[in-house]
């Protein structure tokens, strides 16, 4: 049933993402009792800040993207590639750590957040 209703809220976000205007750094597009979906642009060359994730949540790319992730422990920069419509998992209380977009234009994702 979560992933019917998953795949359903995902499909309609991105409907209404394809209908709607430019994006801008961080928009709630949805927000009720159980989810929170907000879209969020990477400029380029502008880092976003490390924080600590307050729920579970499943991104989805909705560009291509090249990012650098900076470790909050280690310092540690590595390079990360994402196609449009990867998705990946992220846990509740997770270091989310400083990322910096390394490509020429803008890209974009969906940040769904479970309550």
């Amino acid at each position: 049933m979560k992933k019917i209703l998953l795949t359903a809220l995902l499909s309609s976000a991105l409907t209404y993402l394809a209908l709607t205007g430019a994006p801008t750094p961080e928009t709630v597009k949805l927000d009720n009792a159980r989810v929170r979906v907000k879209e969020v642009l990477y400029a380029p060359g502008v880092a976003r800040e490390r924080y600590i994730r307050p729920t579970d949540q499943v991104i989805v790319f909705l560009d291509d993207s090249q990012y650098e992730r900076i470790d909050s422990t280690t310092k540690e920069r590595t390079v990360r590639t994402r196609k449009s419509g990867d998705i990946i998992w992220h846990d509740q209380g997770e270091d989310a750590p400083v990322l910096k977009n390394l490509g020429a234009k803008p890209y974009r994702t969906l940040v769904i957040e479970l309550k």
